[in-house]
């Protein structure tokens, strides 16, 4: 079965380190999606002396500088859900300690169009 890789972090910076790191470590793919958390929006809302519906709060929060980043990939084997997690831990150190991120995986019932563009091949599962 396959799996779904998710990390949200606020260390954005490190973001396309951490994505090299996957495509290496045998994600056939990886995604980034900016996103803003609950905290982030009361700051913003708190902090904002624009009026109410003058700016949409994404413009809010993207002045506000508060992102997150979600790194995303599916994956075939749980080998490769373990090399993942690892080279997460060796850029953003341990998730345990605050300030890092965090990784969960989910299982993922049907992949189709999954594309490993190191070998060319298509699979689905």
């Amino acid at each position: 079965m396959s799996k779904l890789v998710i990390l949200i972090t606020s260390r954005v910076d490190e973001g396309h380190q951490i994505g090299e790191a996957w495509y290496a470590a045998g994600a056939p793919g990886v995604t980034f999606v900016e996103s803003y958390g609950i905290r982030s929006l009361q700051q913003a809302n708190k902090s904002s002396e624009v009026l109410p519906g003058v700016l949409s709060i994404f413009q809010i929060l993207r002045q506000n500088e508060e992102m997150s980043l979600i790194v995303l990939s599916v994956v075939d084997d749980n080998a490769i859900v373990k090399r993942l997690i690892e080279a997460t831990e060796t850029i953003l150190g341990d998730l345990l300690e605050p300030h890092t991120g965090l990784v969960f995986v989910l299982d993922v019932e049907h992949a189709i169009g999954i594309r490993d563009p190191r070998s060319g091949s298509k699979g689905s599962s």
